[in-house]
């Protein structure tokens, strides 16, 4: 009699168990973010959207009432961080090394470095990508997804996810719009199919249109986190 050994086949998801971790840990910085009273803003665009000059517009509203800590996302160099910097606030560079999306460990390595410090904003600006930062939460209580006019207006349609996860949309170079064909109104209407309350706002860091309403809603949005009070557990 002969026997055969079987092996029993265990199918893994690698990609599964990837997004549970970084999840996972997503969550414990979110708490800790929470706890201490910080406003944690995640920015996503595909590049050249304009995350930075709008940043340096947003410094430059909140840095005298408020503590400000941004974390730059790119595959290299720290001209982003620099840029920041140059505004006098605090700024940490990420580089990814060729990584299309920033990860909550990539997060929380970047934070540590600075977590002695008190904060009020704390704003991550992701590598340019509409698809892959997507899917990754970093731990923000705000994820804002940005589209420039040169870009087009069939973003939302082309990628779903990034509108769908969001809370908040911001239309930027709203001054160039006389020079391309955009349609404000299709980009709103195609964002709303996907997230009906997704809440909008037209800027352009040239000429400060829509950067108080902007602003403001951010500091709108920073004392609400703070009336709720401590995250339970």
């Amino acid at each position: 009699m002969t026997y055969r050994k079987t092996m029993k086949r265990i199918k893994v998801d690698v990609k599964r168990e990837v997004l549970r971790a970084n999840d996972m840990l997503a969550e414990t910085l979110r708490r800790e973010w929470k706890d201490r009273g910080i406003l944690v803003v995640n920015l996503l665009s595909s590049p050249g959207s304009g995350k930075t000059a709008l940043l340096e517009r947003t410094v430059e509203a909140l840095k005298d009432k408020y503590r400000i800590l941004v974390l730059e996302g790119d595959i290299d160099t720290e001209r982003d961080a620099e840029r920041i910097r140059a505004k006098g606030v605090e700024a940490v560079q990420i580089t990814t090394g060729g990584t299309c999306h920033l990860e909550a460990n990539m997060v929380m390595r970047a934070w540590e470095e600075v977590s002695g410090e008190d904060w009020d904003f704390l704003f991550i600006e992701n590598v340019g990508n509409l698809i892959c930062p997507a899917g990754f939460d970093l731990g923000e209580h705000l994820r804002v997804v940005l589209i420039s006019v040169p870009e087009g207006d069939d973003k939302p349609a082309k990628y779903p996810k990034a509108f769908m996860t969001s809370r908040w949309l911001v239309l930027t170079k709203m001054d160039l719009l006389p020079y391309f064909e955009f349609s404000p109104e299709k980009v709103i209407e195609e964002a709303r199919r996907l997230r009906p309350d997704l809440r909008v706002f037209r800027t352009s860091a040239k000429t400060g249109e829509g950067i108080d309403e902007w602003v403001e809603a951010l500091e709108e949005t920073l004392h609400t986190l703070r009336e709720t009070g401590p995250s339970a557990g």
